[in-house]
C-alpha cells in the first residue's frame, strides 16, 4: 500500500472507531502530542471525551465518510453526520483535515454545517 492509501485509510479507521464505539482502539491512531484545532487540545484524551459526549447525547450518531482525499501528508475527508438530525432533515455534513506523522494522526482542523459546535463538542 502506497503512503497515499495507507494515510487514507488511517483516516477511515478513526472513523471506524468512532462509529463502532471503540474509543480505546483509537489511542494507538494518534500522536502522543496530536493536536486538535478545533478542541484547542493536545493529545487524544480531549478527544476520546468530546467523542463520549456527542454518544452520549446522541447514541445513533454515526460520521460516514462521503469523500477521502490524501495528498503528501494531509488527509482531507468530507463526511455526512447520520443520527444528529430530525427524521427527513438534511444531514449535518463536516470537512476535516488530517496531518499525518509517521502514521499516526498528528493534527486536525475542523468545518461543519448543521450543526452547533457545542452540540460537537467544540465550544461556541
Amino acid at each position: 500500500m502506497n503512503a497515499r492509501a495507507a494515510n487514507a485509510a488511517l483516516v477511515r479507521r478513526m472513523l471506524e472507531c468512532f462509529n463502532t464505539r471503540q474509543f480505546d482502539q483509537a489511542d494507538d491512531l494518534f500522536t502522543p502530542d496530536f493536536f486538535s484545532h478545533p478542541l484547542g487540545t493536545t493529545g487524544f484524551e480531549a478527544g476520546k471525551a468530546a467523542w463520549r459526549t456527542l454518544v452520549a447525547r446522541f447514541p445513533d450518531m454515526r460520521v460516514v465518510a462521503e469523500d477521502v482525499l490524501a495528498d503528501g501528508d494531509k488527509v482531507a475527508v468530507r463526511s455526512s453526520v447520520e443520527g444528529m438530525a430530525p427524521d427527513g432533515a438534511t444531514h449535518p455534513m463536516m470537512i476535516e483535515i488530517f496531518r499525518i506523522d509517521d502514521g499516526r494522526l498528528a493534527e486536525n482542523w475542523a468545518l461543519s454545517e448543521g450543526t452547533q459546535k457545542s452540540a460537537l463538542g467544540l465550544g461556541q
